[in-house]
């Protein structure tokens, strides 16, 4: 049975420090941490954003991390490869830099992969080179919403291993089917086997989440385990959401990855007023029809005009090519566009977001009834 610690907190760091390290404990990290072991530590660094905009791991999570790392006599190395920005400005932006001043810590962009086997159906995956061969690695990912795969949790946050423009080349891959990009993040979660992951709940995402689009929502919550799996599970039960419904958590089921029966050591707060993005399927009704549905009525990225600062983060990520610009204006190829929603993701400016049409959603009650 896979544990999973809860505990209320908040970003005030002499009280969050004992709390982490509690969970670490609790969790067996200090035997697993060894005296000169290279301790990766993974949190979300999406973009460069303040801490109170909820889009990064809060620096006083990493602090507390890597302060654990230095009391063990490990060397703590700082790591992600982000979407949007430099890895540099995403350090001094969110705040980490700053935390972290006066620790010994490293600070190093996954830049360099190497091929792992990862069997059937992708057979394998290049992944970040000093995840894949850390003695140690803390998985710290931030609780958020997700417009493409509903929420982004710790499964989800070691897409981060895939480095830079290999993210979009793999949804490339995936396409339009959340169920085949859902088994990718599992596999990448099995070849990567974090050591140890601490969720940051203390303020969190919802809304069209994981980038600026989202709106922050405070829950006061740190959760840990050994098992991804389940600790993304128990997010779930605590957002009164059937588990399986986030796909990460369905095919970790289906793969006998987790265990369904979870002992929750803490109080599961009950969140009643989390906003989920809506996940709309990709195409529904006759086959036939699927063309004329993904150009006109299934949900799709669209842009705020006075928002937008033509930056080019958008056109130049999306790894469908689906987007152009002229005269200060983007425009959509709804007919190449496979919903990943990286473009909302990336967007440092919170102009792109996900929209049904108003025949769509005639179309899909027509065709439900």
């Amino acid at each position: 049975m896979s544990v999973v610690i809860v505990r209320k907190a908040l970003y005030d760091y002499p009280i969050l420090r004992p709390l982490f390290f509690e969970i670490m404990d609790s969790i067996a990290a200090g035997s697993l941490i060894k005296k000169n072991s290279r301790v990766i530590i993974k949190p979300n660094l999406l973009a460069p954003a303040s801490p109170e905009k909820a889009i990064v791991t809060h620096p006083l999570i990493i602090k507390a991390a890597v302060e654990y790392v230095n009391q063990k006599d490990a060397i703590p190395v700082v790591s992600d490869s982000p979407a949007v920005g430099s890895f540099e400005k995403i350090l001094k932006e969110s705040g980490i830099r700053e935390a972290l001043k006066g620790l010994r810590v490293e600070y190093r962009e996954f830049k360099e992969s190497e091929i792992v086997p990862v069997g059937e159906p992708f057979k394998k995956i290049e992944l970040a080179s000093d995840a894949v061969n850390a003695d140690v690695l803390i998985n710290l990912p931030k609780l958020k919403t997700h417009t493409q795969m509903l929420l982004t949790l710790a499964v989800k946050n070691l897409f981060g291993c895939i480095v830079g423009l290999r993210k979009p080349e793999w949804h490339l891959r995936a396409g339009v089917d959340r169920e085949m990009f859902a088994r990718l993040l599992v596999k990448v979660y099995q070849a990567i086997q974090p050591t140890i992951n601490i969720i940051d709940g203390i303020l969190a995402m919802h809304g069209q989440g994981p980038g600026k689009r989202g709106e922050p929502k405070e829950l006061r919550v740190l959760m840990g385990s050994r098992d991804a799996a389940a600790l993304d599970s128990a997010v779930c039960r605590m957002l009164n959401i059937e588990p399986c419904k986030l796909l990460t958590n369905k095919i970790a089921l289906e793969q006998g990855l987790v265990n369904e029966a979870i002992h929750i050591d803490g109080t599961l707060p009950e969140v009643g007023d989390f906003k989920l993005p809506e996940i709309i399927p990709l195409v529904f009704g006759p086959h036939i029809l699927h063309g004329f549905m993904r150009r006109h009525l299934v949900q799709r990225p669209e842009c705020t005009n006075s928002l937008c600062k033509f930056c080019g983060e958008c056109w130049e990520y999306c790894p469908a090519g689906a987007i152009t610009h002229h005269k200060k204006k983007i425009y959509f190829n709804y007919d190449k566009c496979m919903r990943c929603y990286c473009c909302i993701e990336v967007c440092p400016h919170g102009a792109l977001s996900a929209h049904e049409t108003v025949t769509g959603k005639i179309a899909r009650k027509i065709l439900k009834r």
